[in-house]
């Protein structure tokens, strides 16, 4: 195995600790780029929700990649309801409104990955799951937002589905490690064919 530094273009400690318990020692930095702005113009040009992720992911690796050696991934996940992209909420009165447009709809977690070396991307995936919310009454989404508390906030559907999130669906189709943020196993494989870890 060779001994290329592993980088992660990302504050998220989701991320982090996915490939951390995965045996990835990746040192993580967080990407300098004004995600608002890039959204923003993403948005006026009428991208597809799955196509700003992987910008935005391309993005973040670029950057990072730029300015130190190794392998750099870089993440984003957005979520597409009917073809609209939903930022995480700001607070949770937006919570609150989030979950009642999400209500008895299906909407996807648009996850993407992209690993660059040397300021170019050499490698990008991006994952899909569907996640069907059940209808929600008032009182279980106040009940359900007091419960779960403002970490929820730091989400890009206000739900963390490793914990209270996991009551608000009636059913997911697709890969649990990319819910969570990050399509863990194609990037392992990727990271196989790199020789950075055992095959």
């Amino acid at each position: 195995m060779n001994s290329t530094q592993i980088i992660l273009a990302s504050g998220s400690e989701s991320r982090r600790t996915l490939l951390a318990n995965a045996g990835i020692d990746a040192v993580s930095m967080k990407p300098n780029v004004d995600e608002d702005a890039a959204k923003a113009a993403f948005r006026a040009s009428k991208m597809k929700v799955a196509d700003q992720a992987m910008q935005l992911a391309e993005l973040k690796a670029i950057k990072v990649s730029r300015a130190h050696e190794g392998l750099v991934v870089g993440g984003d996940q957005m979520l597409n309801l009917d073809g609209e992209a939903m930022d995480k909420p700001k607070d949770m009165a937006e919570a609150a409104s989030h979950l009642r447009r999400f209500s008895g709809k299906v909407h996807t977690l648009e996850t993407a990955i992209v690993v660059a070396e040397n300021g170019t991307p050499v490698w990008r995936h991006i994952s899909t799951p569907k996640l069907s919310v059940r209808p929600l009454n008032e009182a279980f989404i106040t009940r359900y937002l007091e419960k779960a508390g403002p970490g929820i906030l730091s989400t890009v559907g206000a739900y963390k589905l490793e914990s209270h999130g996991s009551q608000l669906f009636s059913r997911i189709e697709g890969d649990y490690f990319s819910i969570l943020g990050l399509p863990l196993l194609p990037l392992l494989d990727y990271f196989r064919v790199r020789g950075l870890i055992d095959a």
